[in-house]
């Protein structure tokens, strides 16, 4: 049987879970996971994680904060004033949202508190700061 390699297309199945055994992800009752190993398609944990690997094998991985989605940076944490959003939009805490960058990227946050003046947007990944675990189970691959 050929190990995975950097460069080959993997299908797994997963379920990522937290440090308190919360699912945060799964692909139960979907299809597998597609994806190029080492094309950074995945955060770099599981991308490492699959190196090795022979079809049909299973194995669980603990994936630190730096190879999972980083450390959590206060510096994306932005207080807008609520003028600046759109009466229609109607925010509350906890809604995700979109809103253009400076240089016209489209950047994800959260909506973390409200008040009369002013709304606080978080753009930190939900997963930012936090170590994960996968069960992973390698599906197929295809070499380079």
């Amino acid at each position: 049987m050929t190990e995975v390699r950097k460069g080959d297309k993997v299908k797994v199945h997963y379920k990522g879970t937290l440090a308190d055994g919360a699912v945060f992800d799964s692909s139960e009752g979907k299809e597998p996971l597609e994806f190029v190993v080492g094309s950074g398609q995945v955060i770099q944990g599981f991308d490492e994680a699959m190196v090795g690997m022979n079809v049909g094998e299973s194995k669980v991985v603990d994936i630190p904060v730096e190879k999972a989605y980083g450390i959590r940076d206060e510096a994306m944490v932005m207080v807008v004033p609520v003028d600046q959003v759109p009466t229609d939009l109607n925010p509350e805490v906890g809604m995700r949202m979109e809103m253009g960058g400076a240089n016209g990227e489209i950047i994800r946050v959260v909506v973390i508190d409200i008040d009369e003046i002013n709304i606080t947007l978080d753009a930190n990944p939900p997963l930012a700061g936090k170590e994960l675990t996968f069960s992973i189970e390698l599906v197929e691959c295809t070499a380079a």
